[in-house]
């Protein structure tokens, strides 16, 4: 039985992922679970599946928790402190790094050093800091999988061939609601429009960063670290089904692909259960049904935030965190209506433009420039918003 902790148990990678436990209860035990604010919820998750320890935002929810689940529940830690004790000090086997944004950075980090395999859904913790994690991930021998159903495909495809074989990787993007928009239809794209994924069902964030393309860009970064290829043999096809999950192009002009219905619960089952594949009640894919496949180059000027991400990866060193953490802020703002749907992509050019880059050689680093990154595009929304009361 694999001893599990679950970072960002409530999201819906937490929940998918404590379904596959109810479905194979001689398979895994859970003993740590982290959450937001969603108190209800975790609670149902405490009475069913019996963590001896949890991990919520603050001090005050940590009480209104403890009140809930009376005595007998599990102990109730809270802040930076608790996320880090449910990653490196429970009797975890094995963490899944759920929680969204650069908030999983350091708990996942943590988890590594300690020893713990990682089920990586956090994509963020590599696009800002992938050199510092995979040099901890060698130094302490645990083994990282891929969560996101893109490298969770391309690590399928590779199984059993040489990596010195590989012309390039093929991500796969649905393109989100708005993949036949002109920029004349995107100027009037509203928060509840970009939440309409035709797909997936997703968190807030990860949802308009489909949208606005930038998830994509943040897993190419992602696929740069995850499987040591330099970012030009990475491409990204536009693939509407979202039944190829991504692709695998070797020397000799062979394609591997896996290929699946578009639910998270396969790709996370297939982490939690290496090198084994567990039974899923999902119905299966039915190719003669869908009658066809469609596939085609993204729209660059349409959606720019693509070719930022590729432009902070070869810049290297704290770019990408800047990237990260100024679309963190832009998409924010966009959901709250401080700002249009361009404007994301402008306020993460506009903070990109201003920062000197410098190397990543410590943790320090990733963080000074996350802060000021953050810091810097707030006061680009700002600057935005007053130029349309003007």
């Amino acid at each position: 039985m694999r001893r599990l902790a679950i970072l960002g148990s409530t999201g819906s990678i937490g929940v998918s992922t404590l379904e596959i436990v109810a479905e194979h209860p001689h398979r895994f035990q859970v003993v740590a679970l982290t959450a937001g604010r969603n108190l209800a919820l975790l609670e149902e998750q405490i009475g069913r599946f019996s963590p001896i320890m949890v991990a919520v935002p603050d001090q005050e929810n940590a009480r209104l928790l403890e009140q809930r689940i009376g005595s007998n529940g599990p102990q109730v830690l809270y802040g930076t402190k608790g996320l880090m004790a449910c990653a490196a000090e429970s009797p975890a086997e094995m963490v899944v790094s759920a929680i969204v944004g650069a908030a999983g950075l350091e708990p996942t980090l943590a988890a590594i050093e300690a020893g713990r395999h990682i089920a990586l859904a956090n994509k963020e913790t590599l696009v800002i800091a992938g050199e510092l994690v995979m040099a901890a991930v060698a130094k302490s021998g645990c083994k990282l999988f891929p969560v996101d159903s893109e490298h969770s495909a391309i690590y399928q495809s590779l199984e059993g061939h040489r990596r010195r074989d590989v012309r390039r990787l093929i991500l796969t993007a649905s393109g989100g609601p708005f993949r036949n928009w002109s920029i004349d239809d995107l100027c009037g794209v509203t928060a509840k429009d970009a939440l309409a994924h035709p797909n997936w069902t997703m968190g807030r964030k990860i949802t308009i960063d489909s949208a606005t393309m930038m998830n994509k860009g943040l897993e190419v970064i992602e696929a740069h670290w995850l499987f040591n290829l330099p970012v030009d043999k990475i491409a990204v096809h536009i693939h509407p089904e979202s039944i190829v999950h991504s692709m695998v192009e070797y020397v000799d002009g062979a394609v591997m692909a896996q290929l699946g219905i578009p639910d998270m619960k396969t790709p996370i089952a297939y982490a939690l259960s290496y090198p084994e594949r567990l039974p899923l009640d999902l119905p299966p894919l039915d190719l003669c049904r869908l009658g066809k496949l469609h596939f085609a180059a993204p729209d660059r000027k349409c959606f720019p935030c693509l070719d930022l991400a590729y432009q902070a990866i070869r810049r290297g060193g704290t770019t990408p965190a800047v990237l990260n953490a100024a679309n963190e802020v832009a998409v924010d703002a966009f959901l709250q209506e401080k700002i249009g749907f361009l404007d994301i992509p402008r306020v993460i050019s506009m903070v990109m433009e201003g920062h000197s880059c410098t190397a990543v050689d410590g943790l320090d680093k990733v963080l000074v420039a996350d802060a000021w990154a953050r810091q810097m595009a707030e006061s680009v929304i700002d600057d935005i918003q007053g130029a349309s009361y003007a």
